[in-house]
């Protein structure tokens, strides 16, 4: 084949195509787009447009949270700079609306308990991209002051979400020095080869680079999250090196089996690489059902996954057969190898065949066990406590949250179409009455409890139709925030109305994203259940890699409830736990760990169904297989398991979440899974790990591809 052949020539391609992906790739993240939570086409989404464009307002994105120095906000020399302030925000380019505390007749629910800060609030019109990059890296630091009479602090929804790209961004940058050296003295620990470690991890760096080259010509026709280049560098490092391993380790082998290296390459492409496709394309297609979601922040990592598989893939099969063409024989370990039945894998494999059901139902205690605290999960709304709280815009709601009774900045909007004044005073008084809303403002005044307040609303009717601001209690939003959207939707109107802002907004994705869920389950198992129906000719191993891999995923999402929503380790971690988890990232986490353990799925059976194949026993194949896999299995899981633990050192509990949840699925799936349950399930199972009926039978003839058997010697021995 021609890498055995043309090997320089192929290596110098592969130089070429790395350096070109690394300047294609450079321009990536500026381009990558930034993304709200919120639901396109949803009632929120209706409820917003309408309000910009009728009304000439909208949902506040910008705050400033004013501070007097001295005194109170209501006394003259505060009142004037407030004033001064929102007039002067208001004039701001790219600012569609303002108003404060002074310009609304001093609500009590813009200004603090305590009568020493106030808020003024704007509406930035605009997507995420426009507000977040051209609008706020210039308003946020103008307005950012401190004077005689007052302090401002800027914040906002947008500025939270802009402060966790940056940190994002720093998190990125910090991990990707992390890794890549820790990778490499990992790699050398499994070699103890200098020269198999960087020709492994050079695979990883292809990936990587290769993966953020492709996302570069994604986002020509598509908008793909900045997020997405965190899931491309952990993942490129991750299947990079995990193919990488595979590919070498299966290239010694047939070296010890004494063929010469031209051949052991020929071999190695035509066994492991076929795996490598198979696993591959599990991994791409657990992550494609993304797609499903209507959300560009949950569809960029479907394009962040299939990019990262397509480039490990070719690193893993073209350039480093080339380059272990050049090494040969220097990628061999030095000294004696153990022989298959004397490594630790084999005989624990052969302990738990010979106990199946105790050792089993030990494992499985363990993982229900671990995994309980999930059933307990609740799913909530992010806010500014995904940051750190050394983080100003953090501080500042802090400040709010500790001051302020109301939360006027997240008020609910009511758009009435067509209506007038009269027509929805009703109406607004009623909506005043449900718990935990402390006043709405309509056309024709202000409502608390139902009777009218005295204090000016701000809110406009244009002779067609008016909206209604309802604001709840800084308690109710924190506690049942989506309760109370649904209590809001569910009041009787006298005219059609439209329920939006930004409790709203969030309220409709989070029903966006779990009301698929069943669809993205029913999608990940039925496209991993055909990939590995067409490499074993079985419907019983994919049953069976379903079931194990949800026991190894309930681990991860018992960890998240455990650390993340009651906050156990949250001192260690340096994070504030709310008591609810944000639904996007566990969903993320789920397509990735289910296709990584589909990965080490498909690298296990691949060699046990190599060795029944070649013997026919469907029982002595199952050790054999686990001993020349499970040390591949064990290293990968390692170090993919080290390179997501980067991120739980990181200021984003987003980035905090993925990185803890992801390193404990790796590494359960690759022990407790691959090395107890597997065997005992396949000495359980027996000869009917391999069953299929006669027709699909048929059709794994025609369409299956196997990896072919090869010969055994007996004393052939595999790397601990």
């Amino acid at each position: 084949m021609l890498v055995a052949r043309r090997p320089r020539w192929v290596l110098a391609i592969a130089l070429l195509a790395t350096v070109l992906a690394g300047l294609v790739g450079a321009g990536t993240i500026n381009a990558l787009s930034l993304n709200r939570f919120e639901a396109p086409g949803s009632e929120s989404m209706q409820a917003r447009d309408l309000l910009g464009n009728r009304f000439g307002t909208g949902s506040p994105n910008v705050a400033l949270l004013v501070t007097a120095r001295d005194g109170t906000v209501d006394s003259a020399e505060v009142a004037a700079a407030g004033r001064a302030l929102t007039q002067e925000l208001a004039g701001h380019p790219g600012v569609g609306d303002a108003w404060s505390y002074w310009s609304r007749g001093t609500p009590e629910t813009l200004r603090s308990d305590d009568a020493g800060q106030a808020m003024v609030l704007a509406w930035v019109p605009g997507d995420a991209n426009e507000v977040r990059r051209a609008v706020l890296p210039d308003l946020a630091p103008h307005f950012t002051r401190e004077d005689a009479v007052v302090t401002v602090t800027v914040g906002g929804g947008d500025e939270v979400f802009r402060t966790v790209m940056e940190q994002a961004r720093r998190d990125f940058i910090r991990a990707e020095l992390v890794v890549v050296p820790l990778v490499l003295l990992l790699l050398w620990l499994v070699y103890r080869r200098i020269s198999a470690a960087l020709v492994t991890l050079g695979v990883g760096i292809f990936a990587v680079l290769g993966s953020l080259a492709l996302l570069r010509a994604a986002t020509t026709i598509t908008d793909i999250s900045t997020f997405a280049s965190n899931i491309a560098l952990v993942m490129g490092i991750g299947l990079g090196v995990d193919y990488g391993l595979f590919v070498i380790f299966r290239f010694r082998e047939e070296l010890r089996r004494g063929s010469e290296v031209s051949e052991a390459v020929t071999r190695t492409v035509r066994t492991a690489g076929r795996t490598v496709l198979f696993s591959g394309a599990t991994v791409a297609a657990s992550l494609s059902v993304l797609f499903a979601f209507p959300f560009p922040f949950l569809s960029s990592f479907a394009y962040a996954g299939i990019a990262v598989v397509l480039a490990a893939v070719v690193g893993a099969t073209v350039f480093l057969p080339a380059a272990l063409a050049l090494l040969g024989h220097r990628v061999q370990r030095r000294g004696p190898d153990r022989p298959e039945s004397g490594t630790f894998w084999y005989a624990l494999a052969a302990r738990v065949m010979r106990r199946p059901l105790g050792y089993g139902g030990a494992a499985l205690a363990v993982l229900l066990l671990l995994g309980a605290p999930f059933l307990g999960v609740r799913f909530g709304l992010p806010d500014d406590r995904v940051l750190p709280t050394s983080a100003p815009v953090r501080q500042m709601y802090d400040q709010i949250r500790a001051g302020f009774s109301e939360e006027e900045a997240d008020a609910l909007h009511v758009v009435a179409p067509t209506g007038d004044a009269t027509t929805v005073a009703p109406y607004a008084a009623a909506l005043s009455r449900l718990d935990g809303v402390v006043r709405v403002d309509s056309a024709s005044g202000s409502y608390m409890d139902g009777t009218p307040a005295p204090a000016p609303t701000g809110v406009r009717y244009d002779g067609e139709g008016t909206w209604l601001s309802v604001v709840p209690s800084s308690e109710r939003l924190a506690s049942d925030a989506i309760g109370l959207v649904r209590e809001v939707r569910a009041v009787p109107a006298p005219v059609d109305v439209l329920v939006g802002g930004y409790p709203a907004e969030l309220t409709d994705y989070r029903d966006g994203v779990t009301e698929r869920l069943p669809l993205i389950v029913a999608l990940i198992v039925l496209v991993t259940f055909v990939v590995l129906f067409v490499m074993t000719g079985s419907v019983v191993a994919p049953v069976k890699a379903t079931v194990l891999n949800a026991l190894s995923l309930s681990v991860m999402f018992g960890a998240l409830v455990l650390v993340f929503q009651e906050g156990h380790l949250s001192g260690l971690l340096g994070f504030t736990p709310t008591g609810s988890i944000e639904p996007s990232i566990p969903i993320l986490m789920f397509c990735i760990a289910y296709g990584l353990s589909m990965d080490y799925e498909v690298f296990l059976l691949s060699r046990i169904k190599e060795e029944y194949d070649r013997t026919g026993d469907a029982i002595g194949s199952v050790p054999l297989g686990i001993a020349r896999s499970a040390p591949l299995v064990t290293a990968a899981a390692v170090i993919l398991a080290v390179s997501f633990a980067t991120y739980a050192t990181g200021q984003v509990v987003f980035l905090q979440q993925l990185g803890i949840g992801m390193a404990l699925a790796v590494i359960v799936d690759a022990t407790l899974i691959r090395g107890i349950l597997v065997p005992a399930f396949m000495r359980l199972a027996g000869g009917a790990n391999w069953w299929a009926p006669a027709l699909l039978r048929r059709l794994h003839r025609r369409i299956g591809l196997t990896d072919e058997p090869t010969p055994r010697q007996d004393d052939l021995a595999l790397t601990r």
